[in-house]
């Protein structure tokens, strides 16, 4: 069996850079330390974290007071900041710096005094995050058909931004629509868009025309490790999602020569190799790589932890 592994996969700069903090954050402080909500969707991420001493809550009021708390890469609303003040929580914010980019646009536009329009999917902790970011009136829409039903106030008065871990091409046909509805619309640059979600999906496109199959590792709950999912279907591959190795099936592999391997951008590459391993069990297995951009991009911590060396 020959096995492809896309380039780039796995973690992206703002995932390093979120799990880095909780870790330090524990060398300095000592566990416990809480973070709120998972730290990444990753359940492997998460679950070393906690044997490393880190406590995972939903709510900043079940962080015993004055302790040390994190906030997740995907950002937190106002409210979630205002009750961990009001709680004297010693807050680190792992916020990934491309989504506090969307929260600082969004508020710019509300500033300019207009309605603002957030592409993205509607429960995602990002997009909670974004809109309790926002004074001011933000409308959520998934898909072109959201655009059409939208009521709002002043149609010369409109903006957009983007959940971070929805691609160019994933927000094309509704930024179409936004524009075609709203010619005076205003919304960033295409090169705002997250470069890691951009270059994971790029990258299983090109893995699809190669291969007759393909695994994505990452978590079922992991908006860009699901969309990589849909690309290769989209793309005539059959397409798994798995969290590990141990979720493979063997009969997927019937008449298959070629396999494909990409993770998201919150799975470590520890399952990648494992997964090969797993493979080299059930027959011979030349793995090989595929070319693809080489990211260089790394996120400074925060204050708080780059002050202690």
């Amino acid at each position: 069996m020959k096995v492809i592994l896309a380039t780039p996969r796995g973690f992206c700069a703002g995932v390093e850079r979120a799990i880095a903090i909780v870790e330090r954050a524990l060398e300095i402080y000592g566990p416990p330390v809480y973070v709120r909500h998972e730290i990444v969707h990753n359940k492997h991420v998460v679950e070393s974290l906690r044997d490393k001493g880190a406590v995972f809550v939903d709510e900043v009021d079940e962080v015993p007071v004055g302790a040390i708390t994190v906030f997740s890469a995907h950002g937190v609303s106002q409210a979630v900041e205002d009750a961990a003040a009001e709680r004297s929580l010693p807050v680190i914010d792992a916020t990934c710096p491309l989504v506090a980019k969307v929260h600082k646009e969004g508020q710019r536009y509300a500033r300019e005094g207009r309605e603002i329009i957030l592409i993205g999917h509607e429960g995602h902790p990002e997009v909670e995050g974004t809109i309790g970011r926002v004074e001011g009136k933000v409308h959520l829409v998934s898909t072109a058909e959201d655009v059409t039903n939208l009521k709002v106030d002043d149609p010369s008065k409109m903006s957009y931004v983007t959940q971070t871990t929805l691609s160019v091409d994933d927000t094309r046909d509704v930024i179409e629509a936004l524009k075609s509805r709203f010619p005076d619309i205003v919304g960033p640059d295409v090169r705002d868009i997250c470069y890691a979600t951009q270059n994971r999906q790029q990258a299983i496109r090109d893995l699809s025309q190669s291969v007759d199959l393909i695994l994505v590792i990452g978590s079922q709950n992991s908006s860009n490790s699901n969309r990589l999912r849909e690309i290769g279907q989209d793309n005539d591959v059959p397409t798994y999602l798995i969290d590990d190795h141990t979720c493979i099936e063997p009969q997927w592999f019937d008449g298959v020569g070629t396999v494909g391997i990409t993770a998201g951008a919150s799975a470590p590459e520890s399952l990648v190799q494992d997964l090969i391993e797993r493979l080299r069990l059930m027959e011979d297995v030349q793995v090989e790589h595929l070319d693809g951009v080489e990211e260089r991009i790394h996120f400074k911590m925060p204050v708080e932890l780059s002050s202690h060396g």
